[in-house]
């Protein structure tokens, strides 16, 4: 099973608190460094405010190596998808081929209403344009041009360039509908990912996505399932009841949502999530500050899980 890091830097980080944490990620032996793209905090004063995700992974792209790089995900409502491809193309090309696309459609308008950006009631349209634009761009033959007619966006003869240095890059795509997401997961995405579910909804998210796969000709086990939980974990109960009251949660809830308890009790919800169909699993790590929290897992779950 892989394990990913994944931050909320739009709750407080400088980007130096970001470059820690991403170098931790890469040093401790963990798959991959993802982080949110928000432009407003949930909570508290988020100072010293946000930053931007795709200009953040630029700069992680020359100061790491070897982890994976993305977004979980990029909101459809904050980029062109024609800038969105260049700059996603960019990053790919300064990481040596590491990077990750994750694209919803966008769901806080608070943040929108802040920063002035449009946000429409319906936006599914949006993403699945945005999906057929992205990775038609970067399909498209060098030498050949690339045109597009849609409800939302219009391109016309465009070079579709710069191309990424990996075809395809991985994109992501996630969420909780029944119908439509599957659809567009079988359609454009190299991975499925369930956004802190239920856990025991897990087995019917991923069961809804492989029938969405077979339903469009395309064999289920192509896509990469994977889940974004919290985590918060302790070497023994007062440490994690520590770490729980750090983020502000509950040890309960944590342990009936998330990744989270002693040890023992995260290598047993990591197998759940293994027997569940998940091959990969996104951490979400709410201090950014603890590293020696990203430490216990390397040091005392991961080697565990195989």
């Amino acid at each position: 099973m892989d394990l990913r890091i994944f931050t909320e830097p739009q709750q407080g980080a400088t980007y130096d608190d970001i470059l820690a944490v991403a170098k931790a990620t890469e040093d401790l032996g963990f798959d991959a460094f993802f982080r949110s793209d928000h432009f407003l905090t949930m909570g508290g004063d988020g100072l010293p405010g946000p930053t931007d995700a795709w200009l953040t992974l630029a700069a992680l792209a020359r100061e790491t190596s070897r982890i994976k790089l993305g977004t979980l995900v990029t909101s459809a409502t904050f980029r062109h998808p024609g800038l969105l491809a260049v700059q996603v193309a960019q990053v790919d090309q300064m990481s040596g081929g590491r990077v990750e696309l994750g694209l919803g459609t966008g769901w806080f308008a608070e943040e929108h209403a802040a920063y002035g950006v449009p946000f429409p009631a319906k936006r599914f349209g949006m993403l699945e344009e945005q999906l057929e634009i992205i990775t038609g761009l970067w399909s498209t033959p060098v030498g050949e041009k690339y045109s597009f007619d849609g409800t939302h966006y219009t391109l016309t003869d465009s070079p579709a360039l710069p191309k990424p240095v990996q075809s395809p890059v991985p994109v992501i795509v996630g969420g909780n509908g029944p119908r439509r997401t599957p659809a567009l997961a079988a359609r454009f995405g190299t991975e499925f990912n369930a956004a802190f579910p239920e856990i025991d909804d897990i087995p019917q998210m991923f069961a809804r996505v492989r029938a969405a796969c077979e339903e469009a000709g395309r064999p289920a086990d192509d896509l990469t399932y994977s889940a974004a939980l919290v985590m918060c974990v302790g070497a023994d109960e007062a440490e994690f009841s520590r770490r729980a009251a750090a983020i502000g949660r509950g040890p309960a809830e944590l342990r009936e949502h998330g990744v989270a308890g002693t040890v023992s009790e995260v290598v047993d919800r990591l197998g759940t999530l293994a027997e569940h169909g998940a091959s990969r699993v996104y951490l979400q790590v709410l201090d950014m500050a603890d590293l020696e929290h990203l430490d216990l897992v390397a040091r005392e779950v991961a080697p565990q899980i195989g």
